[in-house]
C-alpha cells in the first residue's frame, strides 16, 4: 500500500501529481477536486467524515496506490496528521498554504504571526488570542468563519482582512472592521487575518509566530515596573501566586474585577491571555492604561464599577478580583469561569468569599500570603521589612 497526499493549489498541482494520479486505485478528496482531478478508472470517495476515507484507505493492498487530494499545504493543519494517526504513512506533494496566499496577497511578511485552527474545535479559544495578540490568522470552518470571528471581537480594537476562495474563481480579499464582518456572509472557503494596527511593520523578531510565553524578563514584576496610586497595587509576591492560580495561557480570557492599576491584567496579557479590566476610578483607568501600553500588551478596559459593569462581557475562563464585596464575588461566581480568585485584606469577608464560591459549586481553597523583603538599614545592614499579609481564596471548577 502507498498513500500520496496531494496539495492543491487553486487549477495547479505540485511537480509529479499526474503520474501518482495515473497510478492510483483510490482518489480521496472533496467533491470539487475529484471532479476537477481524479482520473476515471480510479474509485473515488468523496471527503465527509474522515473515517470512512481512512478506513478505505486503511484497506489498500500490496502495491494498490491511493492519494488523497487537499488543500494548499496538507501537512499544515491538514490531512497529514489523521493519516500518521491511523498508522498510514504517506508522501506528501504540497501547495502553498492558504496562509501563504492570504499575507502573499496583503503584502505583509508573516514571521510574527500566530495562526489558530478553528476546525473541530471550540471558536472561543482562537476568538481570545485574537483579542490577546497583536496578529493573528484564523483558520476558519464551517459555522466558526468571518462573521461569528467578527461577532466576538466587538469592544476590540482590530482590523480584519478576509480572503476567499483564494486562487480560485471567486477569489476576493477584503478588510473591514469586526462588526461589520459580524454582518455578512461569506463565501468558503475563507481564512481570516486579524491585525490590532493595519499598517504596522512587526518587529525583526527571532522564532516564528511571535514572542513566546512565558515572556522574558518573568513574571510577578516589581511593583516599580508599574505606575500606582501611594502603593495601591497587588504586591509581586501575592501576584505569583495569583497567576499560579488562575493558569493565564493563549486561547484564555481572564476577568481582572476592580483592576486598579491593572498589575494582574497586564501580567495575564503578558502570558498570553485575553484580558479584560475592569474598574470605576477614572484616574486608575488613565493609569491601567499606561501600564498596559507600556508592557506591549493589549488589555481592554471597561470604566465601571462591578457587578453592573460585567453584565455584557464575554464569558471568561478565569477571574481575578481586587476589589469588591460579597456582591460583586457573587456576580463573578456566576460567571461561567472555571477558575475565580479573590485576594482579601479583610479577614471579615474570607468567609462570605468562601460561601459565595460554594454556592456556585466550587472547591474552595485559601491561603495567607505573608513576605518580609531585606530591607537596608542606615549602617548598610539588611533586615527584614514585612508587608501587609493578604488571603487569597480561589474557587476551581470542571468547564460545563
Amino acid at each position: 500500500m502507498a498513500v500520496t497526499v496531494i496539495g492543491v493549489d487553486g487549477a495547479d498541482l505540485p511537480k509529479g501529481s499526474a503520474d501518482v494520479l495515473e497510478s492510483a486505485r483510490l482518489v480521496v478528496g472533496g467533491k470539487r477536486h475529484l471532479e476537477a482531478y481524479a482520473p476515471a478508472h480510479a474509485r473515488k470517495l468523496e471527503l465527509g467524515p474522515l473515517e470512512p476515507a481512512l478506513n478505505a484507505l486503511s484497506s489498500l493492498s500490496g502495491g494498490e496506490h491511493g492519494v488523497v487530494l487537499a488543500s494548499g499545504d496538507p501537512g499544515f493543519f491538514g490531512a497529514v496528521r489523521a493519516l500518521r494517526e491511523r498508522g498510514i504513512r504517506c508522501t506528501v506533494l504540497p501547495s502553498t498554504s492558504s496562509v501563504q496566499q492570504l499575507m502573499a496577497r496583503v503584502g505583509r511578511s508573516w514571521d510574527d504571526v500566530v495562526v489558530v485552527s478553528a476546525y473541530g474545535r471550540d471558536l472561543t479559544q482562537a476568538i481570545n488570542v485574537c483579542r490577546a495578540r497583536s496578529a493573528v490568522v484564523v483558520l476558519t470552518a464551517p459555522k466558526a468563519g468571518p462573521a461569528q470571528i467578527g461577532s466576538g471581537l466587538v469592544g476590540w480594537r482590530r482590523s480584519l482582512v478576509v480572503g476567499e476562495d483564494l486562487g480560485g474563481p471567486n477569489e476576493s480579499v477584503v478588510t473591514l472592521e469586526p462588526a461589520e464582518a459580524a454582518k455578512r456572509h461569506w463565501y468558503e472557503p475563507n481564512i481570516v487575518l486579524c491585525l490590532a494596527e493595519i499598517d504596522d511593520v512587526p518587529h525583526r523578531g527571532w522564532i516564528a509566530g511571535g514572542e513566546p510565553v512565558p515572556p522574558t524578563g518573568g513574571w510577578a514584576l516589581a511593583e516599580d515596573e508599574f505606575s500606582h496610586r501611594d502603593g495601591m497595587i497587588t504586591k509581586a509576591e501575592v501576584r505569583a501566586v495569583a497567576l499560579a492560580k488562575l493558569a493565564p495561557r493563549p486561547g484564555t480570557l481572564v476577568w481582572d474585577v476592580g483592576a486598579g492599576s491593572g498589575s494582574v491584567a497586564v501580567e495575564c496579557a503578558r502570558m498570553g491571555a485575553a484580558t479584560i479590566a475592569v474598574e470605576s476610578d477614572e484616574a486608575q483607568v488613565v493609569r491601567l492604561i499606561t501600564n498596559a501600553a507600556s508592557h506591549g500588551v493589549d488589555v481592554r478596559v471597561e470604566e465601571g464599577s462591578a457587578p453592573q459593569a460585567l453584565r455584557n462581557l464575554p464569558r471568561p475562563d478565569a477571574i481575578f478580583v481586587g476589589g469588591g464585596g460579597t456582591e460583586v464575588v457573587t456576580a463573578c461566581a456566576h460567571a461561567g469561569a472555571s477558575r475565580v480568585v479573590v485576594a482579601l485584606a479583610a479577614l471579615d469577608r474570607v468567609a462570605s468569599t468562601r460561601d459565595a464560591l460554594r454556592a456556585a459549586d466550587y472547591e474552595v481553597e485559601g491561603v495567607q500570603l505573608a513576605a518580609a523583603r531585606l530591607a537596608e538599614l542606615p549602617d548598610g545592614e539588611s533586615r527584614l521589612e514585612a508587608a501587609n499579609p493578604v488571603v487569597l481564596i480561589s474557587g476551581y471548577r470542571k468547564q460545563r
